[in-house]
């Protein structure tokens, strides 16, 4: 008659440790109080998803703000559904929205930091047969030999008599063998997978406290789920469980989809006699389509990879700041009052995240991406759209290396002041706004017009020509821009007119129009468009003598 012992001996002959070996090999860190370990444990099946980055941006907030340890984690048990080089995309997505690892796995080129891993599960699977083999000895795990076909025939006969599905009670079949059943099944080559014995009952409830829900009731986990598959490597339920045990995980923020499994980890947990770490399932990023809420979906949202938002060169720091409005619901609020600050200087909080899905609203993004380069320095931004241009835009980086100062001059317009110009929300715009300051890039322009500038056609050809002449001998570029404009002014009134919008529009009839009309007539003719940075500015950068040819052109082709 076998024992507990020898059944556990056959499945794990090579394994020696203890539990209590593995506790003294990863000891409780060094931290000061309150200092929360947080981590993400994606799985490398893809692209780093939207939900994903805002799941690492909570973990890494929560931890650093507490002074704590944000480490990453891949979890590949799932070796059917890899997908090669995807554990190195997602490290560096990761860093390009500034989210980064304090420990763990770093790339499969880059050494792993820290003394708590390995930090990827197919290579934890030493530590999880010891933790599988602990309930095996007593009793709360077992082989189970169910077929595909055995499993399909007991959901059928659940679903005909209506009972709670899944592998539990008096459905378990295998969980009532005798060891030495067992054993011989082992010894005569019967494939198997190992069952946590669960002691539970779905009519039970158990209360459980969610750090941002609150105190939640559920159903009492029953299910004998599968802690080891065939292929000797672990599930999520009970991977899990034994990392975020031994790499001291204070706090787990996952998705509210898990919630449902929550009881599951929770009994894990208590058999393992490992304390239970804090739980924040955080709300789903949801879509509307069609009037109806759905997850962001990676078959049918581009915005669902955020790969996309650095293809179309949105500043990743935008992005972040979006996702922190919905993570937390005062996060706007004090981005306002702050347009300047940090962002990650804001104190998150779980009780200040909403409990319902957010609709990711892609306006929203646009808007705070704009308002972040609005407010960064012409250095930064400059650095920032050529490292971008480098990738995604090589016409873009050709300019820039043409001559970078002339580009930083060109970004900071109008940039500095309590109310900067908000030309560009992504760095794709930057190429189509600042083109006309390179002369073959403005003649690329006329060609694109045919020739004919889009000049006011309610001012005479004549008028125009006019104006533009006396514009060329009157320019004074030694003159501050209040003068500047001054001479403007005194310019259109001497053509016919009026010094301002306000004067014009109370007497229409005396004027041909307006000084606005007048810097439009510069403004055509040395940009190829009625829309432009600050004049002023454009005159300075293009240079007194690229004006005077540009002017003379227009008023040649007029």
């Amino acid at each position: 008659m076998h024992t507990l012992q020898e059944l556990a001996n056959l499945i794990f002959p090579d394994v020696h440790e203890t539990v209590a070996d593995l506790e003294k090999r990863y000891p409780e860190r060094n931290l000061p109080e309150g200092a929360e370990v947080t981590r993400f444990a994606p799985s490398p099946t893809g692209f780093l998803h939207t939900g994903s980055l805002f799941t690492s941006m909570v973990s890494s907030k929560v931890a650093h703000q507490s002074k704590g340890v944000f480490f990453m984690r891949l979890e590949d048990t799932d070796q059917k559904r890899e997908i090669a080089g995807s554990g190195d995309e997602l490290i560096t997505q990761m860093h390009l929205f500034g989210i980064e690892p304090d420990e763990g796995y770093m790339g499969s080129s880059a050494p792993e930091k820290g003394i708590y891993g390995p930090y990827v599960q197919s290579k934890r699977s030493e530590i999880y047969k010891v933790c599988i083999k602990d309930l095996l000895l007593r009793g709360r795990a077992y082989p189970d030999f169910a077929t595909q076909e055995e499993l399909d025939e007991l959901r059928a006969v659940q679903t005909a008599n209506r009972v709670v599905p899944g592998y539990y009670g008096e459905y378990a079949k295998y969980r009532y063998l005798t060891v030495d059943e067992a054993y011989d099944k082992i010894v005569g080559g019967t494939p198997y997978v190992i069952r946590f014995k669960s002691n539970g009952n779905h009519e039970n409830f158990i209360m459980a406290h969610d750090e941002i829900r609150g105190d939640l009731r559920l159903p009492e986990n029953d299910q004998d789920v599968v802690i080891m598959k065939s292929d000797g490597l672990p599930t999520y339920h009970f991977a899990h469980v034994c990392d975020d045990h031994f790499m001291h995980t204070t706090v787990v923020t996952r998705g509210e989809e898990w919630i449902a499994s929550w009881p599951i980890h929770i009994e894990l947990f208590a058999a393992m006699g490992f304390k239970l770490p804090k739980y924040a399932h955080l709300p789903v990023i949801m879509k509307l389509d069609n009037g109806n809420k759905r997850k962001l979906s990676k078959r049918k949202d581009p915005e669902a990879a955020v790969s996309y938002f650095l293809e179309q060169g949105y500043p990743a720091v935008g992005l972040v700041k979006y996702l922190m409005t919905i993570a937390n619901s005062n996060f706007e609020e004090w981005m306002i009052e702050n347009p300047k600050e940090d962002f990650r200087n804001f104190a998150f909080s779980f009780n200040k995240m909403s409990l319902d899905g957010a609709l990711f609203d892609l306006e929203k993004v646009k808007y705070i991406c704009k308002e972040t380069l609005a407010y960064e320095s012409k250095e930064q931004i400059s650095s920032e759209a050529k490292n971008w241009a480098k990738t995604y835009d090589p016409k873009l980086f050709e300019l820039i290396g043409r001559d970078e100062k002339k580009f930083e001059a060109i970004m900071n317009i109008e940039r500095g002041g309590e109310k900067p110009r908000k030309d560009y929300e992504k760095y794709s715009d930057i190429y189509p706004h600042v083109r006309f300051f390179y002369n073959d890039e403005f003649a690329k322009i006329k060609e694109e017009l045919h020739g004919v500038l889009p000049f006011n056609p309610a001012i005479s050809k004549e008028d125009t020509v006019s104006v533009l002449e006396d514009f060329l001998k009157t320019m004074d570029y030694s003159v501050d821009q209040n003068t500047w404009f001054a001479n403007l002014k005194a310019l259109a009134v001497s053509h016919g007119f009026a010094e301002s919008f306000k004067i014009y529009k109370k007497n229409k009839e005396a004027y041909k129009g307006h000084v606005g009309d007048v810097a439009g007539m510069v403004r055509i003719a040395l940009t190829g468009s009625a829309q432009s940075p600050n004049l002023y500015d454009v005159l300075h950068i293009l240079g007194k003598e690229e004006v005077e040819r540009r002017i003379r052109e227009a008023v040649a082709s007029l």
